[in-house]
C-alpha cells in the first residue's frame, strides 16, 4: 500500500517484508488513486482527477477518460504497481505527457547473492535496452533505456481510430534483502519531453530511502 508521509511530495510504499520505501514525487503529477477501498470509492476518486486533469471537457469526456483508466486496474494489480502517476506539460511549445509507476515485484530465485548482476543478464537477453549497473543512495540498482511499441485507443485520438504509438522508456530495478526488487519506470510518448521527463525522473531514482522495520535508514549491499 502507498502512504503520503508528512513530508511533502514524499511517498511510502510498505513490502510487508521489513523493508519501508520512501522517494520524492515530483511536482505537478497527477496521481492514479490506487487506495480506494470498493469500487464506488475508487469510481468517484477516478471522476475526480478526471475533472482535475480536464476541467473544461464535457462530463462525457471525463467520464470516458476514467473509465479507460478503470479499465488498466487488472493490469496494474498484477504488476504489482505501488503508486502511478503522469504529468502534462509544455516543451519548447510542444504539449508533453509522462507517465512514473512504482512496483514491487518478486525477485527470482536464481537471483542469487548478487541479484543486481542476475537482473542486468536477463533485460540483455529479453533485448528490453541499454542496460547499466548503478550505484544509488540506498544501493545498487540496474538501469534499462528502451522503446516499446502499444496503441492509443480512439477516444484518445483526433481520427477517432486506433493509433500505434512509440513509448520511450526508463526502468530501474532495485534488488531488495527481502527477496523483492523495487521497479521504478518512467515512460513518455513525446520525444520533445525526453531530455525534461529523463531528468525528472534521475532525481526521482536518486531519491528512493530504504528503512528497515524500526525506521532506521538501510542501504542494500552490493
Amino acid at each position: 500500500m502507498s502512504a503520503v508521509t508528512a513530508e511533502e511530495n514524499v511517498r511510502g510504499v510498505v513490502s510487508g517484508h521489513g523493508i519501508d520505501v520512501r522517494w520524492i514525487v515530483p511536482d505537478g503529477f497527477f496521481e492514479i488513486p490506487m487506495d480506494a477501498e470498493d469500487l464506488d470509492e475508487t469510481a468517484e476518486q477516478l471522476i475526480e482527477l478526471a475533472r482535475a486533469v480536464m476541467p473544461e471537457a464535457t462530463f462525457e469526456a471525463q467520464l470516458e477518460w476514467a473509465v479507460m483508466v478503470a479499465a488498466h486496474y487488472d493490469s496494474f494489480v498484477e504488476a504489482g504497481i505501488q503508486y502511478s502517476g503522469f504529468v502534462l506539460t509544455e516543451v519548447d511549445g510542444e504539449r508533453c505527457t509522462a507517465t512514473v509507476t512504482v512496483s514491487l515485484i518478486d525477485l527470482d530465485e536464481r537471483a542469487g547473492t548478487r541479484p543486481v548482476g542476475f537482473l542486468g543478464s536477463t533485460m540483455r537477453y529479453l533485448g528490453m535496452g541499454q542496460v547499466s549497473e548503478i550505484e544509488l543512495p540506498c544501493g545498487p540498482a540496474v538501469s534499462c533505456i528502451g522503446t516499446r511499441k502499444g496503441s492509443l485507443p480512439g477516444s484518445l485520438t483526433a481520427s477517432g481510430a486506433d493509433e500505434a504509438i512509440l513509448t520511450s522508456f526508463i526502468q530501474v530495478q532495485i534488488p531488495l534483502a527481502n527477496g523483492t526488487a523495487l521497479v521504478l519506470e518512467m515512460g513518455t510518448p513525446t520525444p520533445a519531453g525526453w531530455d525534461v521527463f529523463s531528468a525528472m525522473f534521475a532525481g526521482t531514482v536518486k531519491s528512493v530511502r530504504l528503512f528497515d522495520e524500526s525506521g532506521k535508514p538501510t542501504v542494500m549491499p552490493g
